[in-house]
């Protein structure tokens, strides 16, 4: 048996219980591993309660990735060795001492980059990679415009969008947010609480190419209004709590798009794509181009309260659990 934190049942942050669990053994294909971090997603949050486009069985534990060491491998797994340090993505259950994921889904972690990092990195910095790679096909020179910039996906975005040659314009909330986000390679910050965003891009330059958004909203409205001929808006969640409904005939005048994206999804149906990502990310950090925020380390028995800090927007950066 092992420790972990489990869902019982649908609903708020604070059913998540300190649970004993059967140690999950790897199948063929799959990868298990002795987690060291975990990091914490609002998607962790949306599962627990139900929300979520995937709903495991009851008892569940959440967590979509996992640093930590190989500790055993299934049927047909090759490349991996016994107690090599990887990081993990995993459907659910990184909130536990032991975790499996696909072998896609695992990669074998640079000498540089310790496990809370790694935990930090996996699903924000491969959500901003795909969003604007594979689906916005974003460009040096372009214009970028991140909303919520200083959350785990958002600042990502911001580094990510910076390495790529982008122009970068962060929005977020009160000035040590948008400070951050700066620091993390914004060229312009917008505090979207105290500034009309539509008119302060428009004071920084005649629009945006692209447009990153966690946030969905008046948010979204916003990047709409903004957007250049042909640009792309990625709608990549709602963390705001609204699901906007999509004007077509400004997607029609300005031949723009908005394009959906959902890591996982590619996962599944691109995986060949993922190395590639992956190398590219981890390139990135060892130029010191990308830095993943780890702005708390808590036990795993606190995940409960990591969630609600994500439900109430008070994070910045990534909550790691702490297991190893």
């Amino acid at each position: 048996m092992m420790r972990a934190m489990r869902c019982h049942a649908f609903g708020p942050p604070e059913n998540l219980i300190l649970d004993q669990a059967p140690i999950p053994q790897p199948g063929p294909g799959q990868v298990a591993i002795k987690v060291a971090a975990a990091g914490v997603n609002f998607a962790d949050l949306l599962m627990t309660s139900g929300q979520y486009q995937e709903k495991p069985p009851l008892p569940f534990s959440p967590g979509f990735e996992a640093a930590g060491t190989v500790r055993e491998v299934g049927e047909g797994v090759t490349g991996f060795a016994l107690g090599e340090r990887v990081v993990a993505m995993t459907d659910w259950g990184a909130f536990a001492e032991q975790a499996v994921a696909r072998a896609s889904d695992v990669f074998v972690l640079p000498a540089e980059m310790d496990f809370a990092t790694a935990a930090a990195l996996s699903i924000a910095y491969g959500t901003a990679y795909g969003a604007l790679t594979w689906r916005a096909a974003l460009k040096p020179g372009e214009t970028l415009l991140v909303h919520g910039a200083t959350g785990g996906v958002g600042l990502a975005a911001v580094e990510v969008g910076r390495a790529m040659g982008a122009t970068v314009i962060a929005t977020a909330s009160g000035p040590d947010k948008l400070a951050l986000a700066e620091a993390r390679g914004a060229h312009h910050v917008i505090d979207y609480r105290h500034e009309d965003v539509r008119t302060r891009v428009r004071e920084i330059c005649s629009g945006v190419d692209v447009a990153f958004d966690p946030v969905g909203g008046a948010a979204f409205e916003a990047s709409l209004r903004v957007a250049n001929w042909g640009a792309r808006i990625v709608i990549v969640g709602f963390a705001g709590g609204t699901v906007p409904q999509i004007p077509a005939n400004i997607l029609l005048v300005k031949n723009a798009s908005a394009i959906g994206f959902y890591f996982g999804s590619y996962r599944r149906r691109r995986p060949e794509l993922l190395p590639g990502a992956f190398a590219q990310l981890f390139a990135w950090y060892r130029e010191g181009l990308i830095r993943p925020l780890v702005s708390e380390q808590l036990p795993l028995d606190r995940a409960a309260e990591a969630l609600l800090r994500l439900k109430d927007r008070r994070a910045t950066g990534k909550i790691v659990l702490e297991l190893g």
